[in-house]
Order: structure tokens, then sequence, then C-alpha cells
């Protein structure tokens, strides 16, 4: 798979979840995936990004960068939002808050099939001590 292809198949499935179609994302994501280093399924995975846009209403995927090595994505994720309630543990109630997600994806027949994912609390706990 050319890196082109990949970045593009990764940027549909940003798309995909931006729009919260819920149908098509078992054209992207392998029905054994793994999240980090947990095989939840494409079920699991579903209802882990479904609880996302429930806790964080206005949830946008925002590519920063992103970087394409076949068979591996590597993506910075950027988000502005502003969760509902506690969120990563932490109290944020609305607030808004910006923070990163460092995520690797690992693709098979043009399917993710292992994701590692680590997000930036600190940015959000630095935002929320300020007020």
């Amino acid at each position: 798979m050319a890196k082109a292809d990949l970045s593009d198949i990764y940027r549909d499935y940003i798309a995909c979840l931006n729009r919260q179609d819920w149908a098509r994302l078992n054209a992207f994501v392998d029905e054994h995936v793994i999240h980090n280093d947990q095989r939840i399924g494409i079920t699991g995975y579903r209802a882990m990004l479904e609880r996302d846009f429930r806790e964080i209403p206005d949830l946008h995927f925002d590519i920063e960068f992103l970087i394409s090595e076949p068979p591996h994505i590597a993506s910075r994720l950027r988000f502005d939002c502003r969760p509902a309630g506690n969120f990563l543990g932490l109290q944020v109630n609305g607030k808004r808050v910006t923070f990163t997600e460092n995520v690797f994806y690992a693709f098979r027949a043009e399917k993710i099939v292992q994701v590692w994912s680590v997000i930036d609390k600190a940015a959000i706990e630095s935002q929320l001590s300020r007020g």
C-alpha cells in the first residue's frame, strides 16, 4: 500500500468519525481491533467512540499532523471542545479545553487492526487549574 493511499484512507476514517457515521466504521476498522493492548473488537471500539461523543457533544477530530509509513500511521490529533462532565477523571463540566492525542495505528488490508493512543491529560489539568 502506498503512503498516499494509506493517508487518504486515514483521512476518510477521521471524516467518518466526525460525521458519527457508525454504519461505515467497519469500512475502516477490523472486527478484531486492539486498542491500547486490549482486544475490544469493532463493537467495543464503536461503543468507546459513541461514549466519547456523548461525553463531549462538540467533539471534533482535527489532524494536526500525519505521518504515513505503511502499514502504520502516526497522527497528532487536536481537540478544542467542552466535555460535559467528568473527562479522564477530571471535573471539566462544560469548560472549554484544548488538548492533543498522539495516536499510532497498524493497518492490514486497508483496515485498522491496532491502535495505541495517549491523550495529553496534563494539558487539560493545567487549563482547569487556571480557573
